[in-house]
This record gives structure tokens, sequence and C-alpha cells, in this order.
């Protein structure tokens, strides 16, 4: 469980941390970090010092001042004060200018949480730009959220844990709907569209349609 400093959590920064999976509360000052804390402690703390700097630094030298221990922390930071990490430096392990991209904060935080041993990273399947998390059933392209049906993650999902491989629909449709599902083969056609409109035409080409059999993920080993 991540402590994330701010109330209310900027939507980017809460966004992020749901897709990537992780478990996070938000904590408004010291004394609900100690009052929440679960049993097994923080995993981590994320401090954005952009809307309250001085609340900010002021909950991350009450973190550091725990005893016996304190968490790993990232701080969230803007351009302009980048100047003033130099005299703070001892209250962060690590920290991430804002805006932030998606990709690079979740990078950030995996390494940070994996530096300490703490936690276990997310079940997720990744393919280039795409994310698809197994655990919150959320799917990113380039840390764009993909707004999918269920049906469009269980397929995307089923294709993406097979790349390479060529299915027919019907090998679709049993594997995905279920063998008791009587629907047409034109129901993996219209799921299969719509994924490729949701992914965007620059990455539409991670389905593809192999001629007169089916679909395939991805490339084949052969190219």
């Amino acid at each position: 469980m991540l402590a994330v400093f701010g109330d209310p959590v900027a939507p980017e920064l809460a966004r992020t941390l749901d897709l990537a999976g992780y478990r996070w509360k938000s904590i408004a000052s010291p004394d609900e970090a100690a009052d929440d804390e679960p049993p097994e402690g923080w995993s981590g703390a994320i401090v954005d010092s952009t809307t309250d700097s001085a609340g900010a630094w002021a909950f991350a030298r009450a973190i550091r001042r725990r005893d016996p221990g304190s968490p790993p922390l990232l701080a969230l930071v803007s351009g302009l004060q980048l100047g003033d990490l130099d005299q703070r430096d001892d209250l962060f392990d690590d920290f991430c200018l804002t805006p932030f991209h998606p990709t690079e904060l979740e990078a950030r935080v995996r390494h940070l949480l994996y530096h300490v041993g703490g936690g276990v990273r997310p079940e997720v399947i990744e393919h280039r730009e795409l994310a698809v998390n197994l655990e919150t059933y959320q799917a990113s392209i380039v840390g764009r959220p993909l707004d999918l049906t269920y049906m469009e993650y269980e397929l995307l999902k089923f294709l993406a844990q097979n790349p390479g491989k060529v299915f027919t629909r019907e090998m679709l449709l049993n594997r995905v709907w279920g063998y008791e599902y009587y629907g047409g083969a034109r129901t993996v056609d219209v799921h299969v569209r719509r994924l490729r409109a949701k992914l965007g035409e620059e990455h539409a080409g991670l389905i593809q349609t192999v001629r007169s059999v089916g679909y395939r993920f991805g490339q084949s080993r052969w190219g």
C-alpha cells in the first residue's frame, strides 16, 4: 500500500497508479499517515509538492523521522523547484518532474519499490507501448487508458498473451467467449474492429489479419 500525499490526489496521478495496479491511499498529514498505516507498513510514499510545497516537505520530514525506518519516498516536483532539490535530497529517494509521462512515473515507482525490496509488481502483460493489467482489468497504450468493454478486454488479453500465434475466428470464439457461446464469427470481427479503433491508427496493426485464416497479435517470429 502506497501513501500518497495530497487530498485530493491529482487525477493524472491517481489514474496512473490505478492503471499500474498499485494499492494506494490519499494522505493529508503525518498524523493521518500514522493512523491509517496498514499492519505491514507503507510500501512507499509519493509526495506531490507542486500544489502545497510547504505541506509536502513537512510531510516528507515527518515520514523520514519515523522509527525504526521510513518507507522509500518519491517526490513529484515542478521545473521551478529543481533548484531547491539539493537542499532537500535527504528527504526523498527519487523524484519525477511534472507534468509527468505515465510510463515514466510507473517505471520510477516500480524501481523505487524493487530497490528496497518492497511489494510485488502487479501482473501486467506488456508488448511495446501496450500494457494489460491482469489484476485491475485495465489496459493502456503509451500510458493512455483504453475504455474497453469486458469482452474487448478479454479478447485483447488473450491475444496479447499469445503473441505471434494465429487464431481462427472459431478458435477465438471458443477460447474467449466460451464453448457455450452460439454467436457467429462476425462477433470476433466486430470486436477486433472496435479494438483497433480504440488502440488508434498508429497501434491498430498490433492485431493483424491473416487472410483466409483469422487474427494474430504482433509479428510472428519470422516477421
